[in-house]
C-alpha cells in the first residue's frame, strides 16, 4: 500500500496544540467566556502580550477625548454624558479626572457580556474601584447590579455629579458612592455581604499602589467574587508585571482575548483580566 496519502504527525506539534488548548479556558468565576489563563512566570504573559497586541504602534486614547469637558457615549440604549475634569489631568496625585480607552472598553464589554449571555448583572452586587468618572458602574448599573461605585474622598464630586446625570428614569439596578482608599479597611456595607463582582479600570498604573490595591482586592472577594480589571498598555510594563506576580499567590488569573470584546470597541493598547480567589 502505497504511504503517499499519509500524513506524519509531528509529535512537538501536537504537544504545542495540547498546551495551548490547556491555557485557554472557557468559564472562570461567574464570566462564562474563553480566558487564557496566566500561569508561571509573568515576564512570559507580558511578552506575549505585548507580541500580540503590540500596543505601541496604536493610536492611545482612541475613544476619549481628554482636553473635552464632557465625553458621550451610547450604551444599553441610552447616550450617556460624562462629565471630565481635563483641567486636573497631569496634577501630581490626582487620578480619574478623565476618561480613558480601557474605561470605554470595560463598560461595553460588560454590555456585550451580558447582551451574548456570558455575563449576568441583574440583582448582582457589584464594586467598582477606582471609579473616576464612574462610567464603567453607570453601564452595570444600567445592566440591572447594584453598584458601588468606589474612589478616596476628593474624587467623590465628580463620581457622584456623574451618577445623578446618568441614573434617570427606568434604571434596572441602581448606583452609589462611596469613599474606599486602597488599603484601609473597607466599610461595611461593601464587605456585608462580598461583592458578586469587583471591576476596575486602569487602576493598575504605579508600583507603589499595588500593594494596597491587592490588599483591597483579597478583602472584596469570596469563593464566588469575580474580578474583572481593564488598563492601558504603556511604553514600560514592570508595574503590570509586577502586579500579576503578586497576585498569583492569592488568585487564579485569566486574560480574556479581544475576541471575547464588545466588536467595535477593541483596543491593542488595553489588557483585560478575570481574577478569582484560589
Amino acid at each position: 500500500m502505497s504511504g503517499a496519502n499519509c500524513k506524519e504527525v509531528d509529535p512537538r506539534k501536537e504537544e504545542e496544540e495540547e498546551e495551548e488548548e490547556e491555557e485557554m479556558v472557557t468559564g472562570m468565576g461567574s464570566y462564562k467566556g474563553k480566558v487564557r489563563m496566566v500561569r508561571g512566570d509573568p515576564s512570559d504573559e507580558m511578552m506575549l502580550l505585548w507580541g500580540l497586541q503590540q500596543p505601541t504602534f496604536s493610536k492611545p486614547n482612541a475613544f476619549v477625548s481628554q482636553s473635552s469637558l464632557n465625553l458621550t457615549l451610547d450604551a444599553c440604549g441610552r447616550r450617556l454624558s460624562i462629565s471630565q475634569s481635563p483641567s486636573s489631568l497631569g496634577a501630581p496625585g490626582v487620578t480619574g479626572s478623565v476618561m480613558w480607552d480601557s474605561g470605554i472598553v470595560l463598560g461595553k464589554f460588560l454590555e456585550n457580556a451580558v447582551e451574548t449571555g456570558l455575563l449576568g448583572l441583574q440583582g448582582k452586587k457589584v464594586v467598582e474601584l477606582g471609579a473616576g468618572c464612574g462610567l464603567v458602574g453607570c453601564i452595570a448599573a444600567l445592566l440591572g447590579a447594584q453598584v458601588i461605585l468606589t474612589d478616596m474622598p476628593d474624587r467623590l464630586r465628580l463620581l457622584k455629579k456623574n451618577i445623578e446625570d446618568n441614573m434617570y428614569g427606568d434604571v434596572r439596578g441602581c448606583a452609589t458612592a462611596n469613599e474606599l482608599t486602597w488599603g484601609d479597611r473597607p466599610e461595611p456595607e461593601l464587605v456585608e455581604p462580598l461583592p458578586d463582582f469587583v471591576i476596575g479600570s486602569d487602576v493598575i498604573y504605579s508600583e507603589e499602589a499595588v500593594t494596597d490595591l491587592l490588599d483591597t482586592l483579597v478583602e472584596l472577594s469570596g469563593i464566588n467574587t469575580t474580578i474583572i480589571l481593564a488598563g492601558e498598555l504603556r511604553n514600560a510594563d514592570a508595574i503590570l508585571e509586577y502586579f500579576l506576580e503578586a497576585a498569583m499567590e492569592e488568585f487564579m488569573i485569566g486574560r480574556v482575548d479581544q475576541a471575547g470584546w464588545h466588536p467595535d470597541y477593541r483596543s491593542p493598547r488595553v489588557a483585560m483580566y478575570v481574577l478569582v480567589m484560589k
